[in-house]
């Protein structure tokens, strides 16, 4: 018995042992993006100065030019702004496919998932000559647009599930009741597929911050973001290592805080609806 213990033991030690090299495998160009963020620009260009002592100069530099609390602003702006309108959007499409019978109903849900399938480089210039013609290049408001419209397809496609795990019946007991169909949603259906809402939520933030060639092709100085401000320091002189993973430093702990925080949630809508009785 004891034998079979130990050999448990053994194999769990293992297996935790291969875990945890396999996440700093995964963790390892953050922690380097790291150390470099920390060292003067003579250490950087010098690979062989290991157990260079830590800085915060690229921090201060930073602080201190304050260039890079715009691109926050606007990337807070739009990740909020198109979450919005993809969870409105995306939720009552959901409710629609859902809920409802209709022909080809599932050629048009594949035709809005398939919006998905295209690659940014293939619409970004479209988008770029019909944002010059609306004059809206340039600023928050196109780059949340865009975002949406890549958005919604996975908020359908996320939210659909989540709305076909719950019982039909409900909605009609409160039909029965005397409620309408708004009242049905309000009342009965976002509640409950409340969890669901805030895991596509998530995404769909977490999406937004990190996007790159829509905000670095359709902005140019008003509507940059975080992503895109990596692109500052690339000069014809040569790269700003130091600064530039500062910024990325500073660009992830805003999302790494947001998942950490939310952990639960995301968890909790990841895996509703994976049980039935």
């Amino acid at each position: 018995m004891s034998n079979v213990t130990t050999h448990k033991k053994v194999r769990a030690t293992g297996r935790g042992v291969l875990l945890l090299i396999f996440s700093l495998g995964f963790l390892f160009p953050f922690i380097w993006m790291l150390l470099v963020s920390l060292r003067n620009r003579v250490d950087i260009l010098d690979p062989g100065n290991i157990f260079a002592p830590l800085t915060l100069i690229n921090y201060e530099t930073l602080f201190a030019a304050g260039d890079i609390f715009p691109y926050f602003i606007n990337s807070a702006i739009i990740a909020v702004v198109n979450t919005v309108f993809s969870l409105v959007v995306g939720t009552f499409a959901a409710y629609g496919f859902a809920r409802y019978n209709w022909k080809k109903r599932e050629d048009r849900a594949f035709f809005i998932l398939s919006q998905r399938f295209l690659p940014a480089m293939a619409v970004v210039i479209p988008f770029f000559l019909m944002a010059t013609f609306v004059h809206l290049l340039d600023t928050v408001w196109l780059l949340a647009i865009c975002y949406t419209l890549f958005n919604v397809p996975f908020t359908v496609w996320m939210m659909r599930g989540f709305i076909e795990d719950i019982p039909f019946e409900l909605e009609e007991a409160a039909f029965v009741d005397g409620c309408n169909r708004m009242q049905t949603l309000r009342q009965v259906v976002f509640p409950l597929v409340l969890p669901g809402m805030v895991a596509t939520a998530i995404f769909c933030i977490i999406n937004s911050w990190n996007e790159f060639v829509f905000a670095n092709f359709l902005s140019v100085v008003h509507a940059k973001t975080v992503p895109t401000s990596v692109m500052m320091y690339l000069s014809v002189s040569g790269v700003k290592w130091g600064e530039m993973t500062a910024t990325g430093v500073l660009a992830a702990i805003p999302v790494l805080v947001f998942a950490v925080s939310v952990q639960k949630h995301m968890i909790r809508g990841m895996t509703f609806g994976a049980v039935k009785g």
